[in-house]
């Protein structure tokens, strides 16, 4: 937006500190708006999806699945990584087949958010999957292991506001149930 102008930081320089299988940390030079330089730290990330998958119950599909970070079991809906030249709606299609063993006939594309924009470029991709059918057992990755399991929207609100679940693309996904 041009009349963002006197906010940009502009690159000088750019470093590759580690290169994982999954992250790329990047340490920059940049350029302030003031004209004075600083060093901005990042991960480059692949992006994901997050898929809102109603069942025809009126429910939503979710996972419970145990997240190394954190060193903790998380309550999230289905989610994954975005694989190179993959169309976001075939990454959507194929994690929810893969984590849950369903198919939709009906998909939205509903948004994107961008959990953690002081430190990577990560984006998810949001969509609505509806007209959902168990296809397939679940065809989880080999290092992949979760639960399946179904709450109506009300539930997993309540789920948010006591505290069972705090994933920020879970969250922000449910958020847009609200959309007028």
């Amino acid at each position: 937006m041009s009349h963002d102008n006197h906010l940009l930081e502009s690159e000088i320089t750019s470093e590759r500190v580690f290169k994982g299988a999954l992250l790329d940390v990047r340490k920059d030079k940049v350029r302030l708006p003031n004209g004075k330089q600083t060093v901005r730290e990042y991960i480059v990330h692949p992006g994901a999806v997050v898929v809102l998958a109603f069942l025809d119950n009126g429910k939503l599909l979710f996972e419970r699945q145990f997240r190394y970070p954190l060193r903790r079991v998380f309550l999230e809906l289905p989610a994954g990584k975005i694989d190179p030249g993959e169309a976001i709606l075939d990454t959507a299609r194929r994690e929810l087949l893969e984590e849950t063993g369903h198919v939709a006939t009906d998909w939205e594309y509903v948004g994107v958010m961008h959990p953690c924009i002081g430190y990577s470029d990560e984006r998810i991709e949001i969509f609505a999957a509806r007209g959902l059918h168990r296809a397939a057992e679940k065809q989880l990755d080999h290092n992949e292991f979760l639960e399946v399991l179904e709450l109506t929207p009300a539930e997993a609100r309540a789920a948010v506001w006591n505290g069972q679940i705090t994933d920020g693309k879970t969250i922000t996904a449910l958020f847009w149930l609200d959309k007028p």
